[in-house]
């Protein structure tokens, strides 16, 4: 798929559209996209994902956005803007990534392989979620040569840790992101009131059951019963047990760059660097894990001024817009996760609908920081937001 020259070309694209007397399909807006989205899934697969631990840290990830204002530097030249960032020697065209969002085949049947296909026509990297409805194998097939990482959940087994990371650097992704704020699972009580946890119907294990460590613990193969898997993936999954030392277990299996998500305390962004991984994703799981914690974007220029650029850092956990993407490089982030948009894209529209919510923030981002007076993005920086 061919590039516009500018991102922000995406909207005269949809005026365009408009002189042949068509509207565009998705609504315009994440609320309205949320809303439709909504109306077309199950109850229980929709606040699966809208839903978190309680609502106080996901409506905090939202309003803590607008502590932050951008100030506008008028008459620099923008006719040519560079949004391209540099990650572990990778040249992306945009600062943009496909947050990790697991058991996708809740909201349609082809899931990541849809998501896989839209984010590989943009050249955004899609971080492949442990808990998968499509194995990584199919998405590297569908992927081919575009970027993609893997995202773990770090399971009880150092062999089981092993085995899916290096499937992961055999199979051309290009980074690992090792999620830690997921040492179990969070009340959420969204779920509970359904009491619905996919997992537990078999969705989602995809990398499980077609890992050969995995399968070789198993009294049945899945093939002939599913029921071993879920019991054995329940007692995988999650591992309160790890420490920052067992980071050195997870690199010496892989040569790839190990990034760590779910730090948000200066003091853990700290020991990130004392055990020498290689980037950090400053993230609340989107207010999935725990109610009351500190906002994602909060917590950003603390950890950024302890990184001081030693190794590169990433935001998640509640950007909407091309402003919030803008925000967060200012304040320290190198590039950022998109997360909950790109499911409601799905939802309403498959591939198309992914493609054309990633063109939209992409687009918005790439306005806003020429209207804000920057033509590359590198440049972004604390200076552009009002004190």
């Amino acid at each position: 798929m061919r590039q516009p020259r500018h991102y922000g070309d995406h909207q005269l694209a949809i005026y365009q559209q408009g002189l042949k007397g068509q509207r565009p399909r998705l609504p315009m807006g994440m609320e309205a996209l949320e809303a439709a989205a909504r109306s077309s899934l199950p109850s229980e697969s929709y606040w699966y994902v809208a839903g978190g631990a309680g609502e106080i840290t996901m409506n905090a990830n939202r309003k803590a956005f607008d502590n932050y204002r951008i100030l506008p530097r008028m008459l620099t030249d923008v006719s040519e803007r560079d949004m391209s960032v540099e990650l572990f020697g990778h040249r992306y065209p945009s600062p943009l990534l496909l947050a990790p969002i697991g058991v996708q085949g809740i909201i349609r049947p082809e899931a990541e392989l849809a998501v896989a296909k839209a984010a590989a026509s943009m050249q955004v990297p899609l971080i492949l979620s442990t808990v998968s409805s499509h194995s990584m194998d199919a998405i590297a097939e569908a992927m081919r040569d575009a970027p993609r990482w893997f995202q773990l959940y770090w399971p009880k087994s150092d062999a089981l840790a092993e085995s899916f990371v290096q499937r992961a650097e055999k199979l051309g992704y290009q980074a690992i992101v090792v999620t830690l704020d997921t040492k179990m699972m969070a009340w959420r009580e969204r779920d509970l009131s359904t009491a619905y946890l996919p997992f537990l119907r078999g969705m989602g294990l995809s990398n499980y059951i077609s890992d050969p460590v995995f399968r070789k613990g198993l009294e049945k193969p899945p093939e002939e019963d599913m029921w071993p898997s879920i019991r054995r993936w329940g007692s995988e999954f999650a591992a309160p047990s790890k420490t920052w030392k067992d980071l050195a277990k997870l690199k010496k299996a892989t040569s790839l760059p190990i990034l760590v998500k779910g730090v948000l305390h200066p003091d853990d962004a700290r020991l990130a660097l004392e055990h020498e991984v290689d980037g950090i994703v400053v993230s609340n799981h989107g207010g999935r894990q725990v109610d009351g914690s500190i906002a994602a974007i909060d917590a950003l220029p603390g950890v950024a001024e302890v990184v001081k650029g030693q190794i590169p850092v990433l935001f998640d956990s509640g950007i909407r817009s091309g402003a919030d993407v803008i925000k967060a490089k200012a304040l320290g982030a190198d590039a950022v996760l998109l997360g909950r948009p790109y499911i409601w894209g799905l939802a309403v529209a498959g591939e198309e609908g992914v493609r054309e919510v990633i063109s939209r923030v992409l687009a918005d981002t790439d306005l806003t920081m020429a209207l804000a007076g920057k033509s590359r993005f590198s440049d972004v920086d604390r200076s552009l937001l009002a004190d």
